[in-house]
């Protein structure tokens, strides 16, 4: 709208569907590999491009807009008790808990992570960020390789335990939202259902955040053929 040229990096493998959106917003793709797509992450540019970065995990303004999410729950539901939100880069994960932390510290924070790719479990488990192997599947937008390091400090502060659930557990609960809540789910956004259908949550109110619903009709179709 402002007549700003912008570039989107992807990685090789990125739904149709969301190469569709960036484009029809008027952006230019670049798809490159998933490791240099990472190192873009890390590096919080390219290399190659001077323009202005936009982070959407460690940037203030990033994570404070994930926290009126935060704001939305406790608003529409305060006697919640457990919140369950996907992770990714940990900006959205990290954003709501802010929220609570500073209005209902009790609410337990839990960021659920497919088998897939599990950074932060493994982060957790050796007490910093590690590089864990990323198994192919039809979720993106969750899993990287490794914890960003200026998101860990934050996240030992803020999230209270993680939940890995079977890539087939996400395909269960894409199939569940659509069939019984007519909700339309992308793989990142069915990982925290995928997590309270475990019954991870425990006892008492729980939230899942679905964070996102930009998945291809194939994939979509096989999902709910079960063929996935």
């Amino acid at each position: 709208r402002l007549a700003i040229p912008a570039r989107v990096f992807v990685p090789h493998g990125c739904p149709a569907g969301k190469l569709e959106g960036i484009r029809r917003h008027g952006a230019e793709v670049r798809m490159i590999s998933d490791q240099d797509w990472w190192s873009v992450i890390k590096d919080s540019g390219h290399a190659e491009d001077p323009g202005l970065y936009a982070d959407a995990v460690r940037n203030p303004l990033a994570l404070a807009g994930n926290a009126t999410l935060g704001l939305e729950i406790i608003e529409q539901l305060p006697d919640v008790d457990t919140v369950i939100a996907p992770f990714g880069g940990g900006g959205l994960a990290c954003g709501i808990a802010s929220a609570f932390r500073l209005l209902k510290p009790s609410t337990r924070i839990i960021a659920a992570e497919s088998a897939a790719a599990i950074p932060l479990t493994a982060a957790i488990e050796a007490g910093g960020p590690v590089t864990v192997p990323v198994s192919p599947s039809f979720i993106s937008g969750a899993g990287g390789p490794s914890v960003l390091k200026e998101m860990w400090p934050l996240i030992q502060t803020l999230i209270d335990d993680t939940r890995v659930v079977p890539v087939k557990a996400v395909a269960d609960a894409i199939r569940h939202m659509a069939k019984h809540n007519r909700i339309i789910a992308e793989g990142a956004g069915a990982i925290a259902v995928a997590a309270a259908m475990a019954e991870v949550g425990g006892s008492g109110k729980t939230v899942c955040i679905v964070s996102g619903g930009n998945i291809d009709t194939e994939v979509l179709a096989d999902i709910l053929a079960k063929k996935l």
